[in-house]
């Protein structure tokens, strides 16, 4: 059986990964291709319990070591329970979020570097790379707009952090993005949904096929 392609949406918060992922596995199922749309933190009962703990979490929260821990076990068990078998059974995986964010959000802006990162991957899900990384990136205004318009006042622990420290995860992603072009592409997500669809259908149908 062939196997099958693993692809993530990356980036910041309110650039429109959930729901770019839902319209390119739509895309592709047209054309006779099962997907499986997943996300991170979550995905396998165990990552979905891990989840609550990180966005919403007991006392004063956790630290970026801490954090960055739970996200690799969050990871390990997705990837053993879910995003591997569908794959090696023919299915594509689409998943919103995956390893860079634990390289931006951690790595970059929590201040844990890089290599800790990579290790934990390496442990936990046996270095496991997507086929293809779609990094969306949305200018900062837009993006604030976008927040307002989706959460109000109401944020979850990570997503409710400071300008400065959401500055610098999209600077990390853009890094990052820019180091491994052989996997990245990124996609203007300034547009209408319909609009960064098509942009990302493109890519995907170059880079992996799927027409």
């Amino acid at each position: 059986m062939m196997r099958g392609k693993f692809i993530a949406l990356e980036g910041g918060e309110g650039t429109g990964k959930s729901t770019q992922a839902r319209l390119l596995a739509a895309a592709l199922e047209k054309n006779g291709i099962q997907c499986i749309v997943t996300r991170e933190p979550g995905g396998t009962d165990g990552a979905e319990a891990i989840r609550s703990l990180l966005l919403s979490p007991p006392g004063s929260g956790w630290g970026a070591k801490a954090e960055a821990l739970l996200f690799a076990a969050a990871r390990s068990d997705h990837v053993e329970k879910l995003i591997r078998p569908n794959i090696e059974r023919g299915a594509w995986v689409i998943c919103d979020r995956y390893l860079d964010s634990s390289r931006a959000y951690q790595g970059g802006a929590g201040g844990i570097g890089d290599e800790a990162i990579i290790k934990l991957h390496a442990i936990g899900s046996d270095g496991m790379l997507p086929d293809l990384t779609l990094l969306i990136d949305v200018p900062a205004d837009q993006i604030a707009a976008r927040l307002q318009q989706r959460d109000g006042d109401v944020s979850d622990a990570i997503g409710g952090r400071g300008v400065e420290y959401h500055s610098a995860v999209a600077q990390t992603f853009k890094t990052i993005a820019s180091a491994e072009a052989n996997r990245f592409a990124t996609i203007n997500g300034a547009g209408t949904p319909e609009e960064v669809h098509h942009a990302i259908l493109a890519v995907v149908q170059q880079n992996l096929g799927g027409k």
